[in-house]
């Protein structure tokens, strides 16, 4: 009783801790974030380095939703698209620091859900908790659907799609499981390694067999549907914001935590638009989405199969956080979140296998690649990745600074962060009457009633 005494009275709970006050010192933040001192327990998370937490940051950001980036470049044409990718990079960066800062003003943040109790009360905790799990768990199931795609490709679709898709659901529930990131960190950089290779192999086999009689453009007028596109993916390819609490709780020095950010939005920008550019000149304007399925068929095989290691982590690390945020917040001040007993390793378990076979669900329910990046960037990256953090530095500003003399003495900064709140409603509500309109149209045109008899008849 003594041990579980002590073990509960260093993880403080949120409520407790959730007043605001400055940027703590490391051994003060360490004495009040969720997991508190760590010296006795017999799972210990705080163990990454940030060098591990960049590779964890490009494990589950540079993955599938680069593969849609050429797209978005045949729709509005080379200049405007590379504009995008490299102001939203650039954005992102933006967007990190302010997580990052607010992070570590209030250690006892775990995830977003924590970061919305300090914000709104209980009902943003509630609100921003769900909004991560339901993303986290459509992410993965974007993941089982590249996996699903990949394996297709180097089979020459002999099953049915849906075997596919469970055949890369089992070791992506098992890669899961470990109850630390320290473990996935290092599965994580062999994935890293695959992703930059299949990318450099897609270039590779595009610049050897350019589309023939490709039509490219440097700068294109679609209409607005269209056009919005090249703008939802992108924010799909750049949404990993949302892990970021997660990850910086477990580093064992969180104030170097802006050093991973800066090695993660540096690398994704300069690879999405290496990639998407060449890409795109060489397969031109009727490149598919991904992106690897227009290549020769030798070509896609190889290009899809080395990327399977990365497609299996980041849908791995997106289940891993949906349980950790929900494992957390059932045991936060308790021994089963430090030791090992049945209750904690059977809930996490649990918690692990539903996030999976939720995400199975979505993966199978919803075959068409881009309304999948579409609906997830629209409803939820838009906040996660960008718009919410406008309110974080404004409340910071406010409760630390001095209120709203605060906020108009920094009025360059108070604007940039309005800003930020206000292009992530527009990208939410725009980003999801695009992807609906498409959905819509699609049925309309019986292009996904055909995809499904094609499916059907391929099986």
């Amino acid at each position: 009783m003594e041990k579980y005494d002590k073990e509960q009275s260093s993880s403080p709970s949120l409520e407790e801790a959730s007043t605001a006050y400055p940027q703590s010192s490391e051994a003060h933040y360490h004495n009040v974030d969720v997991f508190g001192q760590e010296e006795d327990h017999q799972i210990q998370y705080k163990t990454l380095s940030w060098p591990l937490v960049a590779v964890l940051m490009i494990a589950e950001i540079v993955s599938n939703g680069m593969l849609s980036l050429p797209s978005s470049l045949a729709v509005v044409g080379l200049v405007p698209g590379i504009v995008v990718i490299v102001f939203l990079g650039a954005f992102g960066l933006f967007t990190a620091w302010v997580l990052i800062q607010f992070k570590l003003r209030h250690p006892e943040v775990h995830n977003m859900g924590d970061a919305g109790f300090i914000l709104f009360g209980p009902a943003g905790r509630e609100l921003l908790s769900f909004g991560t799990i339901v993303f986290a768990v459509f992410a993965t199931g974007g993941q089982l659907l590249a996996g699903q795609i990949a394996l297709a490709n180097l089979s020459s679709n002999k099953l049915c799609l849906m075997l596919y898709t469970g055949i890369f659901a089992i070791p992506t529930l098992l890669c899961s499981l470990p109850r630390t990131l320290d473990r996935l960190s290092w599965l994580s950089v062999p994935s890293v390694i695959c992703i930059i290779v299949a990318g450099i192999v897609g270039m590779v086999g595009a610049g050897l067999y350019p589309t023939p009689g490709r039509s490219t453009t440097v700068a294109a007028s679609p209409d607005f549907v269209s056009a919005f596109i090249s703008v939802t993916n992108p924010v799909f390819a750049y949404a990993g914001h949302f892990m970021f609490f997660i990850l910086i709780s477990e580093m064992r020095h969180p104030q170097q935590a802006m050093r991973a950010a800066y090695v993660l939005q540096i690398f994704a920008t300069a690879f999405y638009v290496l990639f998407a550019a060449l890409t795109y000149l060489y397969l031109g304007s009727a490149v598919a989405s991904p992106s690897f399925s227009s290549l020769p068929p030798k070509w896609a095989k190889a290009a899809y199969g080395i990327a399977i290691p990365n497609f299996l982590i980041a849908g791995s690390l997106y289940s891993h956080t949906a349980a950790k945020l929900v494992f957390v917040r059932f045991f936060r001040r308790s021994r089963h979140l430090h030791s090992h007993t049945v209750l904690g390793w059977g809930t996490w378990v649990l918690l692990v296998f539903a996030m999976n076979a939720a995400a199975f669900v979505l993966a199978v329910g919803v075959p068409i690649f881009n309304y999948l990046i579409g609906i997830a960037a629209s409803l939820f990256a838009s906040w996660y990745t960008y718009g919410i953090a406008g309110a974080f530095w404004l409340f910071d500003v406010y409760h630390d600074k001095g209120g709203v003399a605060a906020w108009r003495e920094r009025w360059a900064m108070t604007g940039l962060n309005v800003g930020t709140l206000l292009a992530g409603g527009f990208i939410c509500v725009a980003g999801m009457y695009v992807t609906v309109k498409q959905i819509v149209d699609a049925y309309a045109s019986g292009v996904v009633k055909l995809d499904i008899v094609y499916v059907v008849k391929e099986s």
